[in-house]
């Protein structure tokens, strides 16, 4: 995998955050850098199906859809706010753009 190792802190999150039972007291944190690590994971595979995205504001925007969706998808299943969710999506979103830049050479 390029971006995490599957023992990196975000696949350690997402181990974590998926394997928990239903509760509310994950942190934003917890399910932001889970949320990253799944986004990067789901963005690699569309990559080597579809092709890398034809610009940078594209790729941003797959992962914008790909972290916000696993977040919803644990704010319901695990019961978490909605403060909690608005930062988690925000962290996970901005930590996968850091990657994406990386991947496209943008700072």
């Amino acid at each position: 995998m390029g971006w995490f190792s599957e023992d990196s802190e975000q696949a350690v999150a997402y181990d974590q955050v998926v394997n928990a039972p239903h509760k509310a007291e994950l942190s934003h944190e917890l399910i932001a850098a889970a949320a990253s690590y799944e986004a990067a994971k789901a963005y690699e595979k569309h990559c080597q199906t579809n092709g890398q995205p034809q610009s940078h504001a594209e790729a941003k925007a797959l992962l914008a859809g790909l972290t916000g969706a696993f977040v919803d998808r644990m704010v319901e299943t695990k019961g978490l706010d909605f403060i909690d969710k608005e930062r988690a999506k925000k962290q996970a979103h901005d930590e996968s753009v850091t990657y994406v830049e990386q991947d496209y050479n943008v700072y």
